[in-house]
Protein backbone atom coordinates (compact mmCIF):
# COMPACT_ATOMS: atom_id res chain seq x y z
CA UNK A 1 0.00 0.00 0.00
CA UNK A 2 1.48 3.12 -0.98
CA UNK A 3 2.86 5.46 1.75
CA UNK A 4 1.31 8.40 3.43
CA UNK A 5 2.27 11.78 1.47
CA UNK A 6 2.87 14.81 3.15
CA UNK A 7 0.07 17.92 3.01
CA UNK A 8 2.36 19.89 0.64
CA UNK A 9 2.75 17.13 -1.96
CA UNK A 10 -0.54 16.42 -1.70
CA UNK A 11 -1.86 19.96 -2.22
CA UNK A 12 0.45 20.21 -5.25
CA UNK A 13 -0.41 16.85 -6.17
CA UNK A 14 -4.05 18.16 -7.05
CA UNK A 15 -2.70 20.14 -9.96
CA UNK A 16 -2.35 17.66 -13.21
CA UNK A 17 1.15 17.79 -14.55
CA UNK A 18 2.27 19.73 -11.05
CA UNK A 19 4.45 16.45 -10.59
CA UNK A 20 5.61 13.58 -11.66
CA UNK A 21 3.01 10.76 -11.52
CA UNK A 22 4.85 8.54 -9.05
CA UNK A 23 4.48 11.41 -6.43
CA UNK A 24 0.71 11.64 -7.03
CA UNK A 25 -2.05 9.43 -5.00
CA UNK A 26 -2.87 6.68 -6.50
CA UNK A 27 -6.04 6.75 -8.13
CA UNK A 28 -8.41 3.81 -6.94
CA UNK A 29 -11.83 3.21 -8.60
CA UNK A 30 -14.64 0.63 -6.72
CA UNK A 31 -16.97 -0.54 -9.09
CA UNK A 32 -19.77 -1.70 -6.96
CA UNK A 33 -20.03 0.35 -3.91
CA UNK A 34 -22.41 -1.19 -1.20
CA UNK A 35 -21.78 -2.40 1.63
CA UNK A 36 -18.99 -3.99 1.06
CA UNK A 37 -17.21 -1.40 -1.22
CA UNK A 38 -17.81 1.28 1.44
CA UNK A 39 -15.80 -0.29 3.92
CA UNK A 40 -13.29 -0.83 1.42
CA UNK A 41 -13.41 2.85 1.06
CA UNK A 42 -12.82 3.19 4.64
CA UNK A 43 -9.56 1.20 4.66
CA UNK A 44 -8.10 3.19 1.78
CA UNK A 45 -8.93 6.74 3.05
CA UNK A 46 -7.23 8.98 2.92
CA UNK A 47 -3.76 7.39 1.38
CA UNK A 48 -5.34 7.15 -1.64
CA UNK A 49 -7.79 9.24 -4.58
CA UNK A 50 -11.36 7.03 -4.20
CA UNK A 51 -13.64 7.14 -6.91
CA UNK A 52 -16.71 4.96 -7.03
CA UNK A 53 -18.93 4.00 -10.19
CA UNK A 54 -23.06 4.42 -9.26
CA UNK A 55 -26.01 4.28 -11.30
CA UNK A 56 -28.33 6.03 -8.75
CA UNK A 57 -27.88 9.94 -8.58
CA UNK A 58 -29.31 9.82 -4.86
CA UNK A 59 -26.37 8.42 -4.15
CA UNK A 60 -23.77 11.14 -5.10
CA UNK A 61 -23.97 13.35 -1.88
CA UNK A 62 -23.97 10.48 0.08
CA UNK A 63 -20.51 9.28 -1.46
CA UNK A 64 -18.94 12.90 -1.83
CA UNK A 65 -19.85 12.95 2.21
CA UNK A 66 -17.26 10.03 2.43
CA UNK A 67 -14.46 11.59 0.26
CA UNK A 68 -15.47 9.86 -2.62
CA UNK A 69 -15.75 11.39 -5.93
CA UNK A 70 -19.06 9.73 -7.48
CA UNK A 71 -18.95 8.40 -11.05
CA UNK A 72 -22.51 8.09 -12.75
CA UNK A 73 -22.91 5.55 -14.79
CA UNK A 74 -24.53 1.67 -15.32
CA UNK A 75 -23.04 -1.50 -16.10
CA UNK A 76 -25.55 -2.09 -18.26
CA UNK A 77 -24.87 0.78 -20.60
CA UNK A 78 -21.79 0.71 -22.06
CA UNK A 79 -21.82 4.35 -23.70
CA UNK A 80 -22.53 5.40 -19.77
CA UNK A 81 -19.13 3.82 -18.93
CA UNK A 82 -16.65 5.80 -21.68
CA UNK A 83 -15.34 7.94 -19.19
CA UNK A 84 -14.05 5.26 -16.96
CA UNK A 85 -11.40 4.20 -19.51
CA UNK A 86 -7.55 5.98 -18.32
CA UNK A 87 -9.11 7.31 -15.22
CA UNK A 88 -7.81 4.35 -12.27
CA UNK A 89 -5.07 2.85 -11.75
CA UNK A 90 -6.38 0.29 -9.67
CA UNK A 91 -9.37 -1.03 -9.76
CA UNK A 92 -11.98 -3.12 -6.72
CA UNK A 93 -15.08 -4.65 -9.14
CA UNK A 94 -17.47 -5.84 -6.67
CA UNK A 95 -20.99 -5.43 -8.65
CA UNK A 96 -22.92 -8.42 -9.24
CA UNK A 97 -23.77 -10.05 -12.50
CA UNK A 98 -27.16 -9.69 -14.11
CA UNK A 99 -30.04 -11.61 -12.40
CA UNK A 100 -30.59 -13.63 -15.47
CA UNK A 101 -28.72 -15.55 -18.55
CA UNK A 102 -24.98 -18.11 -18.48
CA UNK A 103 -22.78 -14.88 -19.18
CA UNK A 104 -21.57 -11.78 -17.22
CA UNK A 105 -22.21 -9.22 -19.21
CA UNK A 106 -21.33 -6.42 -16.71
CA UNK A 107 -18.19 -7.24 -16.24
CA UNK A 108 -17.97 -7.61 -20.14
CA UNK A 109 -18.98 -3.86 -20.32
CA UNK A 110 -16.36 -2.51 -17.98
CA UNK A 111 -13.57 -4.87 -18.93
CA UNK A 112 -14.57 -3.37 -22.65
CA UNK A 113 -14.14 0.04 -21.97
CA UNK A 114 -11.31 -0.53 -19.71
CA UNK A 115 -9.16 -2.02 -22.50
CA UNK A 116 -8.95 1.28 -24.60
CA UNK A 117 -6.70 2.63 -22.52
CA UNK A 118 -4.87 0.86 -20.28
CA UNK A 119 -3.11 2.35 -17.01
CA UNK A 120 -4.86 -0.01 -15.01
CA UNK A 121 -1.90 -1.79 -12.81
CA UNK A 122 -4.07 -3.81 -10.46
CA UNK A 123 -7.91 -5.84 -10.96
CA UNK A 124 -8.99 -7.01 -8.10
CA UNK A 125 -12.51 -9.19 -8.87
CA UNK A 126 -14.87 -10.39 -6.31
CA UNK A 127 -16.60 -13.87 -6.72
CA UNK A 128 -17.91 -16.17 -5.14
CA UNK A 129 -17.44 -19.53 -3.54
CA UNK A 130 -20.64 -20.46 -4.89
CA UNK A 131 -18.31 -21.73 -7.85
CA UNK A 132 -16.98 -24.67 -6.63
CA UNK A 133 -20.30 -26.30 -6.41
CA UNK A 134 -21.22 -29.15 -4.22
CA UNK A 135 -17.92 -30.41 -2.75
CA UNK A 136 -19.63 -32.96 -0.82
CA UNK A 137 -18.25 -31.59 2.30
CA UNK A 138 -14.24 -31.85 0.46
CA UNK A 139 -12.30 -29.40 1.15
CA UNK A 140 -12.28 -26.37 -1.23
CA UNK A 141 -8.88 -25.25 -2.42
CA UNK A 142 -8.53 -22.72 -5.12
CA UNK A 143 -6.65 -25.28 -7.25
CA UNK A 144 -10.19 -27.22 -7.22
CA UNK A 145 -11.83 -26.93 -10.81
CA UNK A 146 -15.02 -25.17 -10.65
CA UNK A 147 -17.94 -27.20 -11.14
CA UNK A 148 -21.32 -24.16 -10.90
CA UNK A 149 -24.93 -25.93 -9.95
CA UNK A 150 -26.43 -22.80 -10.79
CA UNK A 151 -27.07 -20.47 -13.64
CA UNK A 152 -25.76 -17.86 -11.02
CA UNK A 153 -22.65 -19.30 -10.26
CA UNK A 154 -21.72 -19.80 -13.82
CA UNK A 155 -22.50 -16.21 -14.12
CA UNK A 156 -19.13 -15.63 -11.93
CA UNK A 157 -17.48 -18.31 -13.76
CA UNK A 158 -17.74 -16.26 -17.01
CA UNK A 159 -16.83 -13.17 -15.00
CA UNK A 160 -13.42 -15.08 -13.78
CA UNK A 161 -13.00 -15.97 -16.91
CA UNK A 162 -12.99 -12.76 -19.07
CA UNK A 163 -10.94 -11.08 -16.02
CA UNK A 164 -8.21 -13.45 -15.70
CA UNK A 165 -7.97 -12.69 -20.14
CA UNK A 166 -8.56 -9.56 -19.57
CA UNK A 167 -4.98 -10.02 -17.32
CA UNK A 168 -3.38 -11.43 -20.00
CA UNK A 169 -3.75 -8.95 -22.79
CA UNK A 170 -3.46 -5.84 -21.10
CA UNK A 171 -0.33 -7.09 -18.32
CA UNK A 172 -2.54 -5.49 -15.30
CA UNK A 173 -1.99 -7.64 -12.37
CA UNK A 174 -5.32 -9.50 -12.06
CA UNK A 175 -6.73 -11.50 -8.69
CA UNK A 176 -10.36 -13.22 -7.95
CA UNK A 177 -11.75 -13.41 -4.22
CA UNK A 178 -14.09 -16.39 -3.96
CA UNK A 179 -16.17 -15.29 -0.89
CA UNK A 180 -18.57 -16.98 0.91
CA UNK A 181 -21.43 -15.82 3.33
CA UNK A 182 -20.53 -12.14 3.91
CA UNK A 183 -21.76 -11.24 7.72
CA UNK A 184 -21.51 -8.20 10.20
CA UNK A 185 -23.38 -6.96 13.11
CA UNK A 186 -23.24 -3.52 11.10
CA UNK A 187 -24.94 -4.60 7.89
CA UNK A 188 -28.09 -5.09 6.90
CA UNK A 189 -29.18 -8.08 6.95
CA UNK A 190 -25.78 -9.30 8.21
CA UNK A 191 -26.29 -12.02 11.48
CA UNK A 192 -29.33 -14.55 11.85
CA UNK A 193 -31.35 -12.73 13.95
CA UNK A 194 -34.08 -12.19 11.45
CA UNK A 195 -34.26 -15.85 10.28
CA UNK A 196 -34.38 -17.13 13.57
CA UNK A 197 -37.23 -15.17 15.03
CA UNK A 198 -38.85 -16.13 11.70
CA UNK A 199 -38.52 -19.94 12.60
CA UNK A 200 -37.36 -21.09 9.52
CA UNK A 201 -36.17 -24.33 9.75
CA UNK A 202 -32.34 -25.98 9.17
CA UNK A 203 -31.57 -29.35 8.32
CA UNK A 204 -31.42 -32.27 10.75
CA UNK A 205 -27.84 -33.40 11.67
CA UNK A 206 -27.60 -36.34 8.76
CA UNK A 207 -28.41 -34.56 5.70
CA UNK A 208 -26.86 -31.10 6.55
CA UNK A 209 -23.74 -29.29 4.86
CA UNK A 210 -20.96 -26.90 5.58
CA UNK A 211 -21.33 -23.51 5.39
CA UNK A 212 -18.51 -21.03 4.95
CA UNK A 213 -18.45 -17.11 6.43
CA UNK A 214 -16.18 -14.10 6.77
CA UNK A 215 -16.82 -10.82 8.50
CA UNK A 216 -17.40 -7.92 5.82
CA UNK A 217 -14.30 -6.10 7.24
CA UNK A 218 -12.26 -8.77 6.65
CA UNK A 219 -13.18 -8.91 3.35
CA UNK A 220 -13.02 -5.07 2.86
CA UNK A 221 -9.20 -5.93 4.01
CA UNK A 222 -8.77 -8.74 2.12
CA UNK A 223 -9.47 -6.52 -1.13
CA UNK A 224 -6.99 -4.03 -0.30
CA UNK A 225 -4.37 -6.57 0.55
CA UNK A 226 -4.84 -8.14 -3.02
CA UNK A 227 -4.74 -4.31 -4.51
CA UNK A 228 -0.87 -4.21 -3.77
CA UNK A 229 0.00 -7.88 -2.52
CA UNK A 230 -1.63 -10.33 -5.21
CA UNK A 231 0.04 -12.68 -7.32
CA UNK A 232 -1.14 -12.00 -10.81
CA UNK A 233 -4.09 -14.33 -12.36
CA UNK A 234 -4.07 -15.58 -8.43
CA UNK A 235 -7.46 -16.99 -6.81
CA UNK A 236 -7.68 -16.06 -3.17
CA UNK A 237 -10.37 -17.68 -0.98
CA UNK A 238 -11.46 -15.30 1.67
CA UNK A 239 -13.21 -17.36 4.31
CA UNK A 240 -12.90 -17.39 8.01
CA UNK A 241 -11.47 -20.46 9.95
CA UNK A 242 -14.72 -21.67 11.39
CA UNK A 243 -15.70 -25.27 10.31
CA UNK A 244 -19.67 -25.60 11.06
CA UNK A 245 -22.32 -26.79 9.93
CA UNK A 246 -25.25 -24.79 8.75
CA UNK A 247 -27.39 -26.05 11.19
CA UNK A 248 -24.91 -25.58 13.94
CA UNK A 249 -24.09 -22.19 12.83
CA UNK A 250 -27.99 -21.10 13.36
CA UNK A 251 -28.01 -22.74 16.71
CA UNK A 252 -24.77 -21.04 17.74
CA UNK A 253 -26.18 -17.78 17.08
CA UNK A 254 -29.90 -18.44 18.58
CA UNK A 255 -27.63 -19.18 21.82
CA UNK A 256 -25.96 -15.87 21.44
CA UNK A 257 -29.21 -13.75 20.99
CA UNK A 258 -30.99 -15.81 23.63
CA UNK A 259 -33.53 -17.00 20.84
CA UNK A 260 -34.82 -20.34 20.52
CA UNK A 261 -32.77 -22.69 18.47
CA UNK A 262 -34.75 -23.32 14.49
CA UNK A 263 -36.41 -26.13 14.14
CA UNK A 264 -34.81 -29.27 12.31
CA UNK A 265 -36.21 -30.66 9.28
CA UNK A 266 -35.25 -33.29 6.60
CA UNK A 267 -33.86 -32.49 3.11
CA UNK A 268 -37.27 -33.64 1.64
CA UNK A 269 -39.37 -31.70 4.57
CA UNK A 270 -37.10 -28.29 3.76
CA UNK A 271 -38.28 -28.70 0.08
CA UNK A 272 -41.76 -28.42 1.05
CA UNK A 273 -40.95 -25.24 3.40
CA UNK A 274 -38.05 -22.98 1.96
CA UNK A 275 -37.96 -21.27 -1.00
CA UNK A 276 -35.94 -22.38 -3.85
CA UNK A 277 -33.13 -19.66 -3.15
CA UNK A 278 -32.52 -21.28 0.12
CA UNK A 279 -32.34 -24.41 -0.91
CA UNK A 280 -30.10 -23.84 -2.96
CA UNK A 281 -27.75 -22.94 -0.34
CA UNK A 282 -28.76 -26.01 1.40
CA UNK A 283 -27.59 -28.02 -1.44
CA UNK A 284 -23.67 -27.56 -1.62
CA UNK A 285 -21.56 -28.50 1.37
CA UNK A 286 -17.40 -27.83 1.27
CA UNK A 287 -15.18 -26.44 3.73
CA UNK A 288 -12.97 -23.61 2.17
CA UNK A 289 -9.19 -23.51 2.66
CA UNK A 290 -7.93 -19.93 3.34
CA UNK A 291 -4.46 -20.63 3.69
CA UNK A 292 -3.54 -18.62 0.40
CA UNK A 293 -5.38 -16.22 1.84
CA UNK A 294 -2.82 -16.40 4.98
CA UNK A 295 0.46 -16.72 3.59
CA UNK A 296 0.68 -14.80 0.37
CA UNK A 297 -1.55 -11.64 1.32
CA UNK A 298 -0.42 -11.75 4.70
CA UNK A 299 -3.66 -11.11 6.07
CA UNK A 300 -4.37 -11.72 9.50
CA UNK A 301 -8.37 -11.95 10.23
CA UNK A 302 -9.88 -9.46 12.88
CA UNK A 303 -12.65 -11.83 13.20
CA UNK A 304 -11.06 -15.55 12.77
CA UNK A 305 -14.03 -17.28 13.73
CA UNK A 306 -17.98 -16.43 13.69
CA UNK A 307 -18.04 -16.66 17.49
CA UNK A 308 -16.47 -13.49 17.42
CA UNK A 309 -17.53 -11.80 14.74
CA UNK A 310 -21.15 -12.35 15.94
CA UNK A 311 -19.93 -11.78 19.45
CA UNK A 312 -20.07 -7.62 19.26
CA UNK A 313 -21.37 -5.10 22.03
CA UNK A 314 -24.67 -3.99 21.50
CA UNK A 315 -26.44 -7.69 20.50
Amino acid sequence: MPALKSPHVLLYATRPGALPARFRRERVLLVGCGDVGLRVARELAPRVRLLALTSSAERVPELRARGITPLLGNLDKPASLKRLSGLATRIVHLAPPPGAGWQDTRTRNLLGVLRRRLPVQTLVYGSTSGVYGDCQGGLAIETRATNAETARAQRRIDAENRVRHFGRASGAHVSTLRIPGIYAPDREGGTPRERLLKGTPVLRTEDDVFTNHIHADDLARACVAALWHAKPGRVYNVNDDTCLKMGDYFDFAADLYGLPRPPRVSRAGAKEKLPVMMLSFMGESRRMDNSRLKKELGLRLRYATVAEGLAMPGL
